[in-house]
């Protein structure tokens, strides 16, 4: 008998507690027990099958490489399981288990045949034609948070912080493309944003305050699980509720054709939520309201975000690079002469070559996304006869890609210029990857680089923009903090200087 065991039968002697508890607890040891030798073979297994992989120093047995990763080509670390650092093969994609609570099993998640199904259902819905109706979206929806700019800046704030506008923007301009749904959230509160807003919150609380939270059995007993379960049956209600009038609608309107003689009338923009409703597979069968619903929620969680993310820091390097502001404003208002208004149109945005190349050096400086994560399902060969055996998860450092100078000359540089489709030629294929790549890829970055271009040319045009001052920093600094996507410190502060532009 172990010293544990003979300790624990003088106490349960003491108190006067039954065999039945001795028994309880001396099984409940053998499973803790059974599970941390497992836990440790198995380690010990993906060490030595790994042992070609080049190991940095260990913190220590229990916390092994945590809070010391950086970015290589080819490295094995250990947090709580082997993970293989690299940047080039990589398979199936995993993400933050919380996403499965927020949107089920969405095409984020799932995996093999499920994934695959789901993966052509939602391709129509990010086709061309559908991305040339939310031009107008985009349009108005900037106008909304630019006029609000220019109402802050007339009372004497011209130092703003970019995040909380941005965010509460491309959240209005998904409503419209997700549901035709108009919040006025830029206005005004809205129950669906707030909650939104508060489980993005809950996410990175939960991740990185409390180690504890980590497992759900303990997460949702905790008053931070219950705000989460409020919130997020806030979301699943609207999401819901969406989805069945806008089934319903479909169907009338079928009935009203199929009975009627006369032409169908010109029907409204179809937004997300009709195109989940009408597609189908080869089988003629399409998604259930639940997986509509997963995938209307996904939209919306991993689309606002990230997107504005990416505006955001498009933003302060223009503003840090005052001469690639003036040469996309110029490129801007060049192609808008002699227009009434102030609206990017679809065909415009061929015609913004350096306002893209801006984006993307943004993108590679800033990415949203820090890093995604594949897990090999078979074990895999790579250069110098090395095998990463099955079950190991591939983390693939998006960060460390943009910023590895083996790949990128000067990379901490912003310079626009190599994006110059005549130095494409130059760029390895998996260089330049702020959506990921392969077949899981992300699949919005289309309807993300529609609405980057759109924001960003129109923000040019009526501001000029100057690196602002962090009231938390008291100075122009700027910090990065990876949470969900990559923000700033106390926030990313900059100076707004209206333009006498037409409206």
């Amino acid at each position: 008998m172990t010293l544990l065991h003979t300790v624990l039968a003088l106490v349960l002697s003491w108190t006067g507690l039954s065999s039945v508890l001795y028994i309880f607890s001396t099984g409940l040891f053998t499973v803790v027990a059974l599970w941390t030798a497992r836990l440790l073979l198995r380690h010990a297994w993906y060490t030595h099958k790994l042992s070609c992989f080049s190991k940095p120093q260990t913190r220590s047995w229990l916390l092994g490489h945590l809070g010391k990763v950086r970015h290589a080509d080819h490295c094995q670390i250990f947090l709580n399981y082997p993970v293989l650092i690299e940047h080039r093969k990589y398979r199936k994609e995993l993400f933050l288990q919380t996403l499965f609570f927020l949107s089920g099993n969405s095409v984020l998640i799932s995996n093999g045949e499920v994934w695959s199904r789901k993966r052509r259902l939602l391709t129509p819905a990010f086709h061309f034609d559908i991305l040339k109706s939310y031009i107008a979206v985009f349009n108005s929806s900037a106008k909304t948070m630019h006029d609000k700019w220019c109402r802050l800046v007339a009372e004497g704030k011209t130092n703003l912080e970019m995040f909380d506008h941005v965010t509460l923007m491309t959240l209005d301009s998904l409503l419209k493309c997700a549901f035709s749904y108009d919040s006025n959230c830029q206005q005004s509160s809205s129950e669906y944003v707030s909650a939104i807003v508060e489980l993005s919150d809950l996410i990175i609380e939960r991740r990185e305050k409390n180690i504890l939270h980590h497992w759900d059995w303990i997460y949702w007993k905790t008053r931070q699980g219950e705000r989460f379960k409020q919130a997020l049956n806030t979301v699943h209600r609207f999401t819901r509720d969406v989805v069945e009038k806008r089934r319903t609608l479909l169907n009338q309107q079928r009935e009203t054709e199929a009975q009627s003689e006369i032409a169908p009338t010109a029907q409204k923009r179809k937004d997300f939520v009709d195109i989940l409703l009408l597609t189908k597979d080869e089988d003629g069968q399409g998604l259930t309201d639940e997986e509509m619903q997963a995938e209307a929620n996904t939209f919306m969680f991993a689309g606002h975000d990230t997107t504005a993310s990416a505006i955001c820091w498009t933003l302060y390097n223009l503003a840090r690079h005052e001469h690639y502001q003036e040469k996309c404003r110029q490129e801007v208002m060049d192609l808008i002469e002699g227009r009434d208004g102030q609206e990017i149109q679809w065909e415009d945005l061929s015609n913004l070559p350096f306002t893209t190349m801006c984006i993307k050096e943004s993108l590679r400086l800033h990415s949203p996304v820090q890093a995604v994560t594949r897990s090999y399902t078979q074990d895999m060969v790579l250069p110098g006869n090395r095998t990463v055996p099955a079950g190991t998860i591939c983390l693939v450092s998006i960060y460390g890609t943009h910023h590895n100078p083996t790949v990128w000359t000067n990379p901490h540089e912003y310079d626009p210029q190599r994006f110059d489709p005549s130095n494409k030629k130059s760029q390895t294929s998996h260089a330049f990857i702020p959506f990921s790549s392969g077949p899981r890829n992300c699949i919005g970055q289309k309807f993300a680089m529609v609405e980057l271009r759109v924001v960003v040319a129109l923000t040019l045009l009526r501001f000029r923009l100057t690196p602002g001052v962090n009231p938390e920093l008291g100075s122009s600094r700027v910090r990065r903090l990876p949470q969900l996507v990559l923000r700033a410190e106390g926030g990313l502060w900059l100076q707004l200087e209206p333009l006498n532009t037409p409206t």
